[in-house]
């Protein structure tokens, strides 16, 4: 059985949850079996992205016996003589990567997590970010569930009664592209009343995730980390850039409060320095960390810090399965961030089963997933359009008062 040809699409969800567009890749062997992947967050135009998938996977995977992951990933990590992490090309092949093993599941007949040492978890516990619930309506005064405390408080109960057991926010402030600053006073406020009037309406329901984005400086981060540890947070994600492992560190140092990071960092190298430095909670996302089989091993690594893994989620449900498989048959497994919109479920024939906020094994072989490819193409990309992800490209005052929407609008 050889790889032999490659699809790529670029689908983007109407809501934009998820990303603004998401790339998804077919994988076809000379025996007929197929396989589906998706690459995360590739920091360029969706179309350019394919282009970068379809010229990776003729020149070092096209002709390969499937079964030689490590041999592919080599091959990859050390094109262009780069042979060190780098983003892009990790999220082009952990695309393909992930499509390789859908391609293996089905043909040896078995779920993927099987190949990876079995089924370990019986159900994966989930968590949700509080998206309002209709991401296309713009909130009205007191609504705005990422900066109102009240609105936040309210959505979370609603997640609550859908069965989840945790819940994420991050309101402090715009995401800038200036890198980590200190928080202003009013932004530092904002971020702890909306995590207090959340924890006062579920109680003990529910784990608060207090997300960051890489916004601050070590200082700043300890400051809001110590605003903040009276309200228990199951962690406290990416406090400095993603860049500055050892300011994140410093951080992990100096709070109660696990530290967890990982969405922007790409292999085993990149994850084992971030839990040198002392991170407790390690997020990768298998659309760009380098693949199923390369985040299984960040998660075997993490068992050696007495560190867990938390899968990031900020893409299509191809990406959520995959990660999904890696969950299953890892002892280190936490929590698997997870999405839940009409049109994650319509570009799936079946879509990915759940239990009052746990997600439930697949036992169909490979991903154990179909790709709906008339709903795939019938919400194609335009070419220049958005990036899969923004940030905001206006330096931000140490005593900023605005939202990202307000800055956008002035």
């Amino acid at each position: 059985m050889k790889l032999q040809s490659i699809k790529t699409w670029v689908t983007v969800p109407p809501t934009g949850i998820g990303g603004s567009f998401w790339v998804l890749v077919k994988v076809t062997t000379d025996t007929g079996i197929e396989g589906i992947g998706e690459c995360y967050g590739i920091p360029i135009s969706g179309d350019i992205a394919c282009q970068m998938v379809e010229d990776t996977f003729e020149r070092f995977i096209a002709g390969s016996d499937p079964h030689h992951i490590e041999t592919l990933f080599r091959r990859v990590y050390s094109a262009g003589f780069t042979q060190r992490p780098d983003i892009s090309m990790m999220g082009v092949f952990s695309g393909i990567e992930t499509a390789i093993w859908d391609i293996l599941g089905k043909a040896h007949d078995v779920p993927v997590y099987q190949l990876l040492g079995g089924q370990f978890h019986q159900r994966l516990r989930t968590y949700t970010y509080l998206y309002p619930a209709d991401a296309q309506a713009i909130a009205n005064p007191g609504e705005d569930v990422y900066h109102d405390p009240d609105a936040a408080a309210a959505r979370a109960l609603d997640y609550i009664a859908m069965g989840f057991t945790a819940v994420k926010q991050d309101p402090a402030g715009p995401y800038s592209f200036q890198g980590g600053r200190e928080l202003s006073l009013h932004e530092l406020s904002r971020t702890e009343e909306n995590v207090k009037r959340i924890r006062e309406a579920i109680g003990d329901q529910a784990d608060i995730l207090v997300g960051t984005h890489g916004q601050m400086t070590t200082s700043s981060a300890i400051r809001l980390a110590k605003r903040l540890e009276p309200y228990d947070p199951l962690w406290f994600e990416e406090p400095c850039p993603p860049d500055q492992t050892e300011a994140i560190g410093r951080v992990a140092a100096n709070t109660s409060i696990p530290v967890a990071t990982g969405e922007r960092l790409t292999t085993k190298q990149e994850f084992h320095q971030a839990l040198k430095a002392g991170v407790n909670i390690l997020q990768p996302d298998v659309g760009r960390s380098g693949g199923i089989w390369e985040t299984k091993k960040i998660a075997q690594i993490a068992e050696l810090y007495n560190a867990q893994i938390a899968p990031h989620i900020y893409c299509g449900p191809v990406a959520h399965a995959a990660a999904a498989q890696v969950g299953f048959s890892s002892p280190s497994f936490l929590i698997l961030e997870t999405i839940q919109t009409d049109f994650h479920d319509a570009i799936l024939h079946q879509p990915l089963r759940w239990e009052e906020g746990y997600l439930l094994p697949p036992t169909e072989p490979g991903l154990g997933i179909t790709l709906n490819e008339d709903v795939v193409e019938a919400h194609p990309y335009s070419s220049g359009g958005r990036l899969h992800l923004e940030m905001c490209q206006t330096p931000l005052p140490s005593d900023n008062r605005l939202k990202i929407s307000e800055l956008e609008n002035g």
